[in-house]
């Protein structure tokens, strides 16, 4: 069994905001393969779907961002997910607007998701896949920029993010090891 992360924030108030990237790509993974997000437990809601033959976790945590861990410890510990199982998806300022990049490990880089994932799981080796949005314009703050929604420019790069994201963890489900996922996407 494989678990996947999306990180967002819950409620309507921030539904297609940037800081929702996790939230939106697992939407569209749930879309893809007809499983609805119909179960709750330990403060996340979550779909149960068979992907590759791979019976898949797909997670949103109901916490709020900054303390996505909370979540997520207890359902690993609970449905036993190795830590190479676990698929973390974010967003990430560093990167352009529809850009994605995946690591195996890492710090958290500024992003409070992250650091709560790490507290939490007690360590910082476990699969990643950052989505861009991109640095705040000149005068936004960080907080403002993260929880807005993307500017209609914006809307064609990041709905092929979205869909690239979603491939890439298709592709690791397929049994690639996330190193040859890596490869791929990369």
């Amino acid at each position: 069994m494989k678990m996947i992360v999306g990180l967002g924030n819950p409620g309507a108030k921030y539904r297609d905001t940037k800081h929702n990237i996790g939230f939106i790509t697992l939407d569209e993974m749930a879309y893809q393969h007809g499983a609805a997000f119909n179960k709750t437990k330990f403060e996340s809601v979550y779909a149960e779907a068979r992907i590759n033959r791979e019976k898949v976790l797909l997670v949103k945590p109901q916490t709020f961002m900054n303390d996505s861990g909370r979540a997520v410890r207890p359902l690993m510990d609970y449905y036993d997910i190795a830590l190479e199982d676990l698929l973390v998806i974010y967003d990430d300022l560093d990167l352009p607007v529809g850009k994605i990049r995946l690591r195996q490990k890492g710090s958290a880089g500024g992003h409070n998701g992250i650091k709560s994932m790490i507290q939490h799981i007690g360590t910082q080796d476990f699969n990643r896949i950052r989505i861009g949005i991109d640095r705040p314009m000149p005068g936004q703050t960080v907080v403002q920029h993260v929880l807005s929604s993307f500017p209609k420019d914006q809307h064609a790069p990041i709905l092929e993010a979205v869909k690239t994201g979603a491939s890439a963890a298709d592709y690791w489900l397929e049994g690639h090891t996330f190193l040859d996922t890596m490869s791929h996407y990369n």
